[in-house]
């Protein structure tokens, strides 16, 4: 704009003076000159499209309500946004925040204070989750935690919950138990652009995490994101952890993790019965008398009349050791000595309690998770006549046997096969069965048994066998306790039942 000025000015005073003279005058190239002379109107300048840094836009969101609404300072939204997966650097964040928001803000607060107004749902509609994390005393220690918030949108009624780990796990764990306290689930839920939920965040080409869809529509949940650009459309879920931060995070110490959670949950009932700012109302009574019947069930077993839990976190397997054990997080833990050789699977809990499942989604072991490395966790109940050729007598192991089947009618007709076709060792074997029992459901068992009068053979075996057979028939489906009993003639290779 300058230059143009000056050569204009330069050649109306010298109209005889040539592009060259201009030039050198004015240390610029004689090309300048020349469009300069040739034009009328001054050079507009042209900034072109501003392209965001691929780690900040998927988070481009979050950082505008952050920064615009919160008025958060630069470094506490980088620190926000790395909990939840940003793998930028802060330069570019600070870039962006500089170059996009500043402006951005001044003019906002000019012309338009109430720029960002929550979105109303009606009842039952949406439901939104996010998750913050905190340091705070436990014990002794300063540990990291991270706190999962689910609320209603039409009601504002919530739902916190803790981890000491974020993983996917978590975070659908957390998401499972706010639906069983709700008692049902809204048409959408509004979550942010995180990993655990989004593969690919473009605003062109958004691609959506498979297991979170998989999580979804077993809950029959619709998921929607916070586009970018749209800050003010999951603001209510972030709003309360601010008043989380200064009434329970500030100031406050923990035995453990188990009294952290219980006064969790004792401020969540409390915050649930507070007059809320925006609706006048009480968040808790809103919804028992207008928003709960408006959401959805939660899915039923047809069988049993109980809630179905999603089971599809079944991701970690490990096969466990010959000597009953198996690996996490460079510890052993043990599982009953039934299932040495055998695949499991694994879930954690709020990053403290390592659960161990059979293939057939039957919990067989629990343990508290170490923070410690390379340690050995023995429960000694696992090992219970492993490798021993000390066995409960005949009687003893008959008891059992008759004291859980008593209402099974062969149960007796059973037992004396077993001694028939056992005689070298029959108490071996009815140990075995009577422990290997302990493990599995009553029906189970019993089809079990059926089995062994079909093939007409009576030994742990064939029962360890069947049972492990029947795991792979239906990995997810299949219930423990809703088998039916084989009709007619069943005939199997005998190698299937191979030890």
């Amino acid at each position: 704009m300058e230059d143009w000025v000056s050569i204009r000015n330069i050649k109306a005073k010298n109209p005889k003076l040539g592009t060259r003279k201009i030039a050198e005058l004015l240390g610029i190239s004689r090309n300048t000159v020349k469009k300069a002379l040739k034009s009328d109107e001054a050079p507009a300048y042209n900034r072109g499209v501003t392209k965001i840094n691929e780690y900040v836009e998927p988070f481009e969101g979050f950082i505008k309500e952050a920064f615009l609404k919160k008025h958060l300072k630069a470094s506490r939204i980088l620190k926000d946004i790395q909990s939840k997966g940003y793998e930028g650097s802060q330069y570019a964040l600070y870039a962006y925040i500089r170059k996009e928001l500043r402006p951005l803000g001044d003019e906002l607060s000019k012309n338009n204070p109430n720029a960002f107004k929550s979105y109303e749902t009606v009842p039952g509609e949406q439901m939104q989750f996010d998750w913050a994390h905190y340091t705070v005393p436990i014990g002794s220690e300063l540990v990291k935690i991270y706190i999962h918030h689910t609320i209603l949108g039409y009601s504002r009624y919530k739902f916190f919950d803790v981890s000491l780990s974020i993983t996917q796990s978590d975070v659908l764990n957390a998401l499972e138990e706010s639906f069983s306290m709700f008692g049902g689930v809204c048409e959408r839920i509004q979550v942010d652009n995180a990993k655990v939920f989004v593969d690919n965040a473009s605003r062109d080409n958004l691609v959506w995490n498979k297991r979170f869809m998989h999580f979804c529509g077993f809950y029959g949940v619709k998921p929607t994101r916070s586009i970018p650009g749209h800050p003010w459309s999951k603001g209510k879920v972030e709003k309360p952890f601010d008043y989380l931060e200064n009434h329970f995070i500030m100031g406050n110490e923990f035995r453990d993790f188990a009294d952290l959670r219980d006064r969790l949950k004792a401020f969540q009932d409390e915050i649930n019965l507070l007059l809320h700012g925006t609706t006048k109302e009480i968040p808790k009574v809103m919804f028992e008398t207008k928003e709960r019947l408006s959401m959805n069930p939660l899915p039923i077993n047809s069988a049993t009349g109980e809630i179905k839990r999603y089971v599809g976190f079944k991701e970690e397997f490990r096969k466990v050791t010959g000597d009953c054990l198996i690996s996490y997080k460079s510890n052993k833990y043990s599982v009953p000595h039934y299932f040495a050789g055998k695949e499991v699977w694994l879930k954690v809990l709020y990053g403290t309690t390592l659960k161990i499942f059979s293939a057939k989604n039957k919990e067989i072991a629990s343990h508290s998770v170490s923070l410690l490395k390379g340690e050995v966790f023995i429960i000694k109940e696992h090992f219970i006549g492993y490798r021993t050729n000390q066995f409960d007598s005949i009687a003893k192991s008959t008891s059992r046997l008759i004291t859980r089947f008593g209402n099974y009618s062969n149960i007796h007709k059973f037992i004396d096969n077993v001694k028939v076709q056992k005689r070298i060792n029959p108490s071996d074997h009815l140990h075995k069965i009577a422990n290997l029992f302990e493990y599995y459901g009553d029906e189970d068992c019993i089809v079990a048994m059926e089995e062994c009068f079909t093939l007409n053979m009576f030994n742990a075996a064939i029962i360890k066998g069947y049972i492990s057979q029947q795991a792979k028939i239906k990995e997810e489906d299949i219930n423990l306790f809703n088998i039916d009993l084989p009709k007619g003639d069943i005939k199997r290779d005998l190698q299937e039942y191979k030890l």
